[in-house]
């Protein structure tokens, strides 16, 4: 059973998410328009569990299944959108990095626009970046291997953040 940590932020997250990019960009980069570090530990000063989130950004799904044969080549398996439409997580692949969640979506896909939406926030806006760190330390506390309970117990925030960044 894991248990969920919450880091404080790391200055060496943004280096490590840089030779995950720096190995994979070589093997897309004539399919992918980007890779994008989007999890918590993208930002600067916010605390979090310390796996590294990106995205590799395309252009639309027509070119999806030569990013994943690729990708497969590379020793990773789709494992699916994990319920999030437009968002194709993948597993695996080789050792030698820090731990890391992989997604493939397109430019325009809603969850990834999403992410750009909370994250661009919270970079520009301490307080809430401050307020997020908290509950997801009380989070991690409340829920230590509930990996389910503690997302769920984010939700409200980031949809809130969502909702202000839209407004902006």
């Amino acid at each position: 059973m894991r248990t969920i940590v919450v880091a404080p932020y790391d200055p060496a997250w943004p280096a490590e998410f840089g030779r995950i990019r720096d190995f994979l960009w070589p093997h897309v980069r004539d399919l992918a328009l980007d890779i994008v570090h989007v999890g918590s530990t993208s930002v600067p000063g916010l605390a979090a569990k310390p796996i590294i989130d990106f995205a590799i950004v395309m252009e639309s799904y027509a070119v999806f299944p030569a990013i994943k044969a690729r990708l497969e080549a590379l020793g990773y398996r789709h494992e699916g959108d994990l319920g999030l439409p437009t968002r194709e997580a993948f597993k695996g692949g080789p050792a030698g990095f820090m731990d890391y969640h992989m997604y493939v979506c397109p430019q325009e896909g809603p969850e990834y626009l999403r992410w750009l939406l909370f994250l661009g926030w919270l970079r520009r806006h301490d307080g809430d970046r401050d307020a997020y760190a908290e509950l997801k330390r009380l989070n991690a506390k409340l829920y230590p291997h509930d990996i389910d309970a503690y997302i769920a117990g984010k939700s409200e925030f980031i949809e809130g953040i969502i909702q202000k960044a839209q407004e902006e």
